[in-house]
C-alpha cells in the first residue's frame, strides 16, 4: 500500500506564506507526477500544480507567479510555496501521487488534505 500525508495548512493574512508538504510513503517502487489539488466550499476540485517525474511543472493560471512545487525524490516528497496569498486562495488542499509499487501495480493515491485559509 501507498499513502500520503501532508503538512503545513494554516491560518494566514492576505499577502502572506505558506508551504505544504505532502510525504509518500509505503511499497514504492517509482512515483510519477505528484501534485496540488485544492476544494474551496462549494466548488469542484482544480489543479493547483503538478510535477513530473523529470522535473516539469505545470500551474494553473490563477497560481502563476506566486506558488512554486518542487520535489526530493530521495525523501520521495512534494512541496509548494505559496506565497502572496489572496482570499480566493482559501480552500482545502489536496496531495495526489501516482507511479508503481513493487510487483508493477500501478497506484495513484489522495491525501487527506489541509486547510488553507488567507484572510482579508
Amino acid at each position: 500500500q501507498v499513502q500520503v500525508v501532508e503538512s503545513g495548512g494554516g491560518l494566514v493574512q492576505a499577502g502572506g506564506s505558506l508551504r505544504l508538504s505532502c510525504v509518500a510513503s509505503g511499497t514504492i517502487f517509482r512515483i510519477n507526477a505528484m501534485g496540488w489539488y485544492r476544494q474551496a466550499p462549494g466548488k469542484q476540485r482544480e489543479l493547483v500544480a503538478v510535477i513530473s517525474s523529470d522535473g516539469s511543472t505545470n500551474y494553473a493560471d490563477s497560481v502563476k507567479g506566486r506558488f512554486t512545487i518542487s520535489r526530493d525524490n530521495a525523501r520521495n516528497t512534494v512541496y509548494l510555496q505559496m506565497n502572496t496569498l489572496k482570499p480566493e486562495d482559501t480552500a482545502v488542499y489536496y496531495c495526489n501521487t501516482n507511479g508503481r509499487m513493487d510487483g508493477d501495480r500501478i497506484f495513484s493515491v489522495w491525501g487527506q488534505g489541509t486547510l488553507v485559509t488567507a484572510s482579508s
